[in-house]
C-alpha cells in the first residue's frame, strides 16, 4: 500500500520537534525548510562561503535521521575555541563541504548528507540560494535580517524578501503537488514560516494543491514577533501576505496553562495564544482543538505525537 505524501513548511525548533514525532508514524514526509537565517554560524557561513544557511536545515536533518545517538551529537556539536571554529557546528560545515563538493549546489549537498545520515523522508531548501529576510515595522522604519526581526521592538507591519526574484526549488514545488496532506508551522511566524511561504511558486502551490492543509499555531506568543497576537491573528498575518485559500484547517491547543509556566513566560514576555473562534470563522478555516502540550524542564512544547497523530488522522 502506497505511504501518504505529508509535506511540512517550517523552520526553527518547532518543525524539528514535530519531525521527530511524525516520523514514527507510517507516511512518506518532505520538510520543506527556510533559507533566512542570518544568525550565528549559519550566517557567518552563508556570508564567507556565499551559500544557504544551513542551521535550520541541519536540524531538520537530524530530527529525521536514524543514526546512532552518538552521530548526531557529533552532528550536533558546536566548537567553543579554535581560531575561526568558535562558534560553528560541526553539522554547519559539513553541510557546507558537501555544497562545495557538488559544485555549489545546496539542495544536492542537501540529498548526499541525508543519505549519509539515513534520513527518513525528504529535506528540501525552499529554495536553492540565500535569502535575505525584510520586515517594514508599523512605524515606517525598516529592519533587514532574519536575526534582527524581533529583537527590534517594534510591531511589525509586513515581511517581504530579497532578491524578490528568487526562485522555488523545483522539487520543493513538486513536493508540494504532490502532497496528501501540507502541515505549515509550528514556528516563529514571521521569521520562519513566512520566509518559506514567501518565496515566489511556494503559496501558490500550496493553494493549488489538493491536498488538505493545516495550520499548526503556536501555543505561546512570541516576544518581538506575535506580542498579544491569538490565533487568529496568526492566520490573518499569513492571509495579509500570500492571500486567501492557503489554509483549510487550523489546529490549536486547548490543554490549560499550569500557572508556574504562565508566570515564567509572562518574565519573558509571552503569553498564552487564545483561540478567537469568531476571527477563525471570519477567515474560513476550520477549528480544531485538541490537548497537544508537552511539559519540558520549564519550556512548554507541542507534544509531537499528539500532534502528528492528530496530523495523522486527517489523512
Amino acid at each position: 500500500m502506497k505511504k501518504a505524501n505529508v509535506v511540512i513548511l517550517g523552520g526553527g525548533t518547532g518543525l524539528s520537534v514535530l519531525l521527530r514525532g511524525l516520523k514514527t508514524f507510517p507516511v512518506d514526509i518532505t520538510a520543506i525548510v527556510t533559507v533566512a537565517d542570518d544568525g550565528g554560524s549559519s550566517g557567518r557561513l552563508r556570508k564567507e562561503l556565499n551559500i544557504p544557511p544551513p542551521g535550520d536545515v541541519r536540524n531538520v536533518l537530524i530530527a529525521l535521521s536514524e543514526v546512532e545517538p552518538l552521530v548526531e551529537e557529533l552532528f550536533q556539536h558546536r566548537f567553543e575555541n579554535g581560531n575561526g571554529l568558535t562558534g560553528h557546528s560541526l553539522g554547519n560545515l559539513l553541510l557546507a563541504g558537501m555544497t562545495s563538493i557538488t559544485g555549489g549546489d545546496f539542495a544536492r549537498g542537501v540529498e548526499v548528507l541525508s543519505r549519509v545520515l539515513n534520513v527518513k523522508g525528504k529535506v528540501l531548501p525552499a529554495a536553492n540560494q540565500s535569502i535575505v529576510l525584510h520586515a517594514e515595522m508599523e512605524d515606517g522604519t525598516h529592519v533587514e535580517g532574519e536575526s534582527k526581526i524581533p529583537h527590534a521592538g517594534k510591531k511589525i507591519k509586513r515581511v517581504f524578501l530579497e532578491p524578490e526574484n528568487v526562485t522555488a526549488l523545483k522539487e520543493s514545488v513538486y513536493a508540494i503537488n504532490k502532497a496528501d496532506l501540507i502541515v505549515i508551522g509550528p514556528g516563529s511566524l514571521y521569521t520562519s514560516i513566512l520566509p518559506n511561504l514567501l518565496v515566489p511558486g511556494i503559496a501558490d502551490a500550496v493553494k493549488k494543491a489538493s491536498a488538505e492543509k493545516v495550520y499548526v499555531c503556536n501555543v505561546m506568543t512570541q516576544p518581538g514577533e506575535t506580542d498579544d497576537f491569538s490565533a487568529g491573528d496568526h492566520v490573518q498575518a499569513l492571509v495579509d501576505h500570500v492571500g486567501k485559500d492557503l489554509l483549510d484547517k487550523v489546529l490549536v491547543n486547548t490543554q490549560p496553562i499550569p500557572l508556574s509556566y504562565a508566570q515564567r513566560y509572562a518574565t519573558e514576555g509571552a503569553m498564552e495564544v487564545k483561540v478567537d473562534s469568531d476571527h477563525l470563522n471570519k477567515l474560513e478555516v476550520e477549528i480544531i482543538g485538541d490537548e497537544l502540550l508537552y511539559f519540558d524542564n520549564y519550556l512548554l512544547r507541542h507534544d509531537a505525537l499528539k500532534v502528528s497523530q492528530r496530523l495523522v488522522s486527517m489523512l
